[in-house]
């Protein structure tokens, strides 16, 4: 065997076992909840990347969900997801607090650019943490530098503010917390930035209107909602497999306030 073969025979092996590592991290399933349904579809470009994704039920009953976007895809990505991936839910053990759990984060990813000049780049995330209160479907959350959320209500689309900077780059990032108010029939759709960047053979990209204009007409359920969106990027002729990772998340809020 040449050493050509060998090396990119241990590459793949090297994809393979860190493809094996994110599907252990990756929620087996949405969480099953009386009062919303939740989806999630996810497409790495390089069979394992940086896009990272979880909901946990915090002891309080309330429902945290996270999606953040590491800097760069492919091993070095996913080395610095998994690493982030444990901190979070170390993090969110704590309790119920946003803010506290953003700072955490991005504590731990400034530790680690600091010990080098040459890779601190990679130890940088877009980064959303959100948490609904199931009573009141109050969601209180920090978006650092993520795609914005956007919410499909009875009255067209609100998108979400974002209320910081990315995470790894200031150990002051001027970080805030936020609030919405979700009403009976609403979804919120999360995504990462490779969906709305994904572009065609011309170079066009998808953009955040034709993924708006899905959210406003599509009236299936939450799940054929995340197929129809995959179907439009592959309509639109976006590359296949996609140059960067692309995740899209999914909440339909059925249930009764206080209910």
């Amino acid at each position: 065997m040449s050493d050509l073969t060998s090396c990119s025979c241990s590459l793949e092996l090297d994809v393979d076992l860190a493809r094996g590592v994110q599907q252990v991290l990756f929620p087996k399933s949405s969480p099953v909840c009386s009062w919303c349904c939740t989806g999630v579809k996810n497409r790495m470009a390089q069979g394992v990347g940086g896009d990272f994704f979880d909901f946990i039920t915090l002891g309080d009953g309330c429902q945290m969900v996270f999606v953040g976007d590491v800097t760069g895809h492919g091993l070095q990505a996913a080395l610095v997801m998994a690493l982030l991936y444990g901190y979070i839910h170390r993090a969110a053990r704590d309790g119920c607090d946003p803010l506290q759990v953003t700072k955490e984060v991005n504590d731990f990813l400034g530790s680690f650019a600091s010990r080098t000049q040459r890779l601190d780049y990679f130890f940088s995330a877009t980064f959303f943490c959100g948490i609904i209160n199931p009573e009141s479907l109050k969601m209180v959350y920090v978006n650092a530098g993520h795609v914005a959320p956007v919410v499909r209500t009875g009255q067209g689309l609100q998108r979400l503010a974002v209320t910081g900077p990315p995470l790894g780059y200031f150990f002051e990032p001027g970080l805030e917390v936020a609030e919405h108010q979700f009403s009976r029939g609403d979804r919120l759709l999360l995504v990462t930035d490779g969906i709305i960047e994904a572009s065609n053979a011309q170079g066009i990209a998808f953009g955040r209107r034709r993924l708006d204009e899905i959210l406003k007409q599509h009236d299936g359920d939450h799940l054929e909602f995340l197929d129809a969106v995959f179907a439009a990027l592959k309509d639109f002729g976006a590359e296949d497999p996609p140059r960067d990772d692309c995740t899209a998340i999914v909440i339909d809020m059925h249930g009764e306030v206080g209910g």
